[in-house]
C-alpha cells in the first residue's frame, strides 16, 4: 500500500511539474515570437542595447530551463504511463499497445514526444548557443545578421511545431481514437492557428 501511494503521488507530482514547466517554456516561446519579434523590429540600436541585456538573459533562462524540465519530466511520465505497469514491471503497458499493435493513445503520445524532442533540441543546441554568443558580445558585426536569422528560423519552427505537439499530448489522454484523416485535420488546424497568430502578432495590441 505504501508503494502504491508513493507511485500515485509521484505520478501526480510529475504531471504537475510537466505541465507547469511546459507553460513556462511554451509561454516564453510565444512571448518571443508574438511579442518580442515585433518589438525588436520597432526598436533602434540604442534602445536594443538598453533593453535586451536586461530582458533577454532572464527570459532565456526561463525559456531553456522550462524546456529542460518539461523534457525530463515528460520522459519520466512516458515511462510511468506507457512503459511500466504497477505490479508487473517494465514493458509496454495496455495504454501503449494491445493485440492490434500500438494504441491510438500510443500514436498520439509518440507524435507529441517526437515534436517535443525536436523542439527541446532546437532550444538547447541551436537557439540558446546563438543567443548566448550574441548576448556575451562574442559575435562579430559580420556574424550578427546570419546568427539572428538562424535563431529566428529555429524559434519560428518551434512555434509551428508547438501546435501539433500540444494536440498530440492532449489527445493521448482525452481522445484515444486515431486515424489518418483525424491526424491530418488536427495537424492542419494547429498549424493554421499558429500561422494566424504569427501573421497578426505585429498588428494587435498597439494601443490600450
Amino acid at each position: 500500500m505504501a508503494y502504491a501511494d508513493f507511485y500515485t503521488n509521484f505520478h501526480l507530482f510529475m504531471r504537475w511539474l510537466h505541465v507547469i514547466a511546459g507553460i513556462a517554456w511554451i509561454g516564453h516561446l510565444y512571448f518571443f515570437n508574438f511579442v518580442n519579434v515585433p518589438l525588436q523590429g520597432a526598436l533602434d540600436d540604442a534602445a536594443k542595447k538598453a533593453v535586451n541585456p536586461k530582458l533577454m538573459p532572464r527570459a532565456l533562462w526561463w525559456f531553456r530551463w522550462g524546456a529542460m524540465v518539461t523534457f525530463l519530466a515528460g520522459l519520466i511520465l512516458f515511462t510511468m504511463i506507457y512503459m511500466y505497469t504497477p505490479g508487473m514491471g517494465f514493458g509496454p503497458s495496455a495504454s501503449f499497445s494491445d493485440e492490434m499493435g500500438v494504441t491510438g493513445r500510443g500514436v498520439w503520445i509518440l507524435m507529441g514526444m517526437l515534436l517535443g524532442t525536436i523542439m527541446w533540441f532546437n532550444v538547447w543546441f541551436v537557439i540558446w548557443p546563438i543567443q548566448k554568443k550574441i548576448l556575451s558580445g562574442r559575435a562579430s558585426a559580420e556574424e550578427l545578421p546570419a546568427l539572428r536569422k538562424r535563431a529566428g528560423l529555429f524559434s519560428r519552427t518551434n512555434t509551428y511545431l508547438s501546435g501539433p505537439m500540444l494536440f498530440g499530448m492532449l489527445a493521448a489522454n482525452h481522445y484515444s481514437a486515431i486515424n489518418g484523416a483525424t491526424l491530418i485535420v488536427f495537424v492542419a488546424v494547429s498549424l493554421a492557428a499558429v500561422w494566424v497568430a504569427i501573421f497578426h502578432a505585429g498588428r494587435v495590441g498597439q494601443s490600450v
